[in-house]
């Protein structure tokens, strides 16, 4: 079904939030899913051995990498999952990141799941054929331009989606879903 609402991944909190969910609530959504969505575990600063413990009961496809990472932890998970590294955004833009060992950046505002999006103008700096997710601030009503503008690799949502903290609102995760597809 996600699949025909053009919804390309689903993000399965595993750090200290609001969002959390269990390796087991992950992997009951996850079986639901088909095969053509992505489940990807979002961690901050937890062990190796932990993600991968989780990785392999959530039955998840990737890694995204929320926290103080070194390089060599995303180097190690990356061996048996895509990996992708978030940098909260402020300030100048640092062209270290993209020298960061992942299979893409997530690029998120710099107070992470509060729906603050970082400055947009900051994208005119990525470097051509980087694989950018941009996070952070995301409605329905704003990614239109952003896509229209910057064109990243893709886009990540969850507090403009919400009817309240931690509870997604169908209708405007339809609605984001339209505005993604129709600003082409």
């Amino acid at each position: 079904m996600l699949e025909a609402l053009g919804v390309h991944a689903v993000g399965f909190v595993f750090a200290p939030s609001r969002r959390r969910v269990t390796p087991e609530e992950a992997a009951g959504i996850a079986a639901a899913l088909g095969p053509m969505v992505a489940r990807v575990g979002v961690f901050v600063d937890a062990p190796p051995e932990e993600v991968l413990e989780v990785a392999e009961a959530a039955r998840l496809t990737a890694l995204q990498l929320h926290g103080d990472e070194p390089p060599q932890v995303a180097r190690r998970l990356g061996r048996r999952y895509p990996v992708i590294k978030a940098f909260r955004v402020r300030g100048a833009p640092d062209p270290a990141i993209f020298r960061y060992p992942a299979d893409a950046l997530l690029l998120d505002g710099p107070r992470p799941g509060s729906g603050t999006a970082f400055d947009w103008g900051w994208l005119a700096s990525v470097p051509a054929g980087a694989r950018v997710v941009v996070a952070g601030g995301l409605a329905p009503e704003n990614v239109c331009g952003l896509l229209q503008r910057f064109r990243p690799y893709a886009v990540d949502v969850s507090s403009g989606v919400e009817a309240r903290p931690g509870v997604k609102d169908r209708d405007r995760v339809r609605a984001f879903l339209r505005a993604v597809e129709g600003c082409g």
